[in-house]
């Protein structure tokens, strides 16, 4: 039984595919238009001081509360951050990402 419930439960903490797919395209998002500024890994400082690095994100707040930011342009952040507006498939992708890196 407890082999059973353990399996279950690992299954369960793993990304579907799905997910993976998404996270993947948030990455590469991320990569094109965030990296210049942002450290957008699991380590490393970002290029820009001021810019923190993405890791760090969930530790101010749920990453899942930027989806209605970046739905509609964040236009705070750091001063010369540009301003983003993302469709609903990109604001998917760049959570399902941010996520990964809270691990």
């Amino acid at each position: 039984m407890r082999l059973a419930l353990s399996i279950v439960l690992l299954l369960l903490s793993q990304p579907s595919p799905a997910q993976e797919g998404r996270a993947e395209r948030g990455r590469v998002f991320v990569q094109t238009n965030c990296a210049g500024c942002h450290a957008i890994g699991r380590v490393g400082e970002s290029p820009l001081a001021i810019a923190p690095p993405f890791r760090t994100l969930h530790e101010r707040y749920p990453v899942e509360d930027l989806a209605e930011a970046l739905a509609e342009g964040i236009t705070t952040g750091h001063p010369t951050m540009p301003e983003f507006r993302l469709d609903p498939a990109q604001i998917n992708d760049v959570v399902a990402y941010l996520k990964t890196l809270e691990r």
